[in-house]
């Protein structure tokens, strides 16, 4: 082949791997794909008009158990962003879907993949090694933080950070909703008073250091509401769950799980397990057991027939129950379910 000729094949090669490489988006709006509800919520929250999100999840199954479907791959080929959970909740899907995109923006490492969980505050990170023995444990801690609104409010900012990144002419438009979605998640969690005289930022700062309550008390502060006063009443009382799902919300409004219906997470209820949680309950007068919509009941509701424990099913995502169409109303739902029943 001539010199000519073969320098002009290798700059057209060249060419066509940059631009298969750099973002190429056909509108002015981000396409983002997201692994579930939750996150494909924040991201519309966060991107508003700037993004054309889509989600594989439904918000009603599993999310460790979604199939890689080959209508997924052809979702996350057209994106411009990939929003992963992480900590490996989608270890089983998510290389199967990046792969069958042959979407190389997404690829991990890229701008154009974003963990979700980069900077949440992480619960369960196991300190010993772990194996298939221990059932389905994840080594970087238990995955399911979306349920602790402090993280919720982590994951808007992260997002945010990462679209201005891809379309850095939105970058104040993003910012600004950031701050707008993380104002409402403060009013929902400490009331629009407290968050008005003191500052969201502050609250959580102080709650984190438990010294929130101090201060509300003192003369003059604004009186506390919200998610926070709907649930101290109950700190310190305990539950029962289905799958070790509810972990990041008990710790957060000061629930304790006393026992799961799992004998080890991911593995289903045996009759002995059960009847050692029959026992549990009654010996320790636990009144709730939280389980979420896609689990069976019947373990559930021989526990309670036994026991008189109120069974209570709450959506863990966004779309997993009529009320839960959003991030904050799914979070709402959450609160008013497991603290109706606590009242009993």
């Amino acid at each position: 082949m001539p010199t000519i000729t073969r320098r002009s094949l290798l700059m057209l090669t060249s060419v066509a791997a940059v631009l298969s490489a750099a973002p190429a988006r056909a509108t002015d709006k981000l396409r983002v794909v997201t692994t579930t509800t939750d996150l494909a919520a924040i991201t519309r929250a966060v991107g508003g008009d700037r993004v054309d999100v889509t989600t594989i999840a439904t918000g009603r199954e599993d999310p460790h158990f979604i199939a890689a479907k080959p209508s997924y791959m052809m979702a996350a080929r057209k994106a411009d962003l990939w929003i992963r959970v992480g900590m490996e909740l989608e270890i089983g899907y998510e290389p199967l879907i990046l792969d069958g995109s042959r979407n190389p923006r997404i690829r991990v490492g890229t701008p154009g993949h974003l963990d979700a969980s980069e900077g949440v505050l992480r619960l369960e990170v196991p300190t010993q090694k772990i194996d298939r023995s221990m059932g389905d444990v994840h080594p970087l801690g238990n995955p399911h933080y979306w349920t602790d609104p402090l993280n919720g409010r982590i994951v808007a900012k992260t997002i945010g950070k990462r679209l201005a990144r891809l379309a850095p002419e939105h970058a104040d438009y993003f910012t600004k909703r950031v701050k707008s979605f993380q104002q409402q998640l403060d009013e929902r969690m400490f009331g629009r008073e407290p968050v008005a005289t003191i500052g969201g930022s502050k609250l959580w700062a102080l709650l984190l250091k438990s010294e929130l309550g101090e201060l509300l008390s003192q003369p003059g502060q604004p009186t506390p509401g919200g998610w926070l006063a709907v649930m101290q009443p109950h700190a310190g009382k305990k539950l029962v769950t289905y799958h070790r799902s509810w972990s990041y919300f008990a710790h957060r409004f000061g629930l304790i799980v006393s026992d799961e219906l799992e004998p080890k997470p991911g593995i289903p209820p045996s009759p002995a397990h059960v009847a050692s949680v029959v026992n549990r309950v009654k010996r320790e007068d636990i009144k709730v057991l939280l389980m979420e919509p896609f689990y069976s009941r019947k373990a559930p509701d021989l526990v309670a027939s036994e026991t008189g424990i109120a069974v209570v099913q709450c959506a863990i995502s966004v779309g997993g129950q009529p009320e839960a169409s959003d991030y904050l109303t799914m979070i709402d739902s959450v609160v008013n379910r497991v603290s109706t029943a606590l009242h009993r």
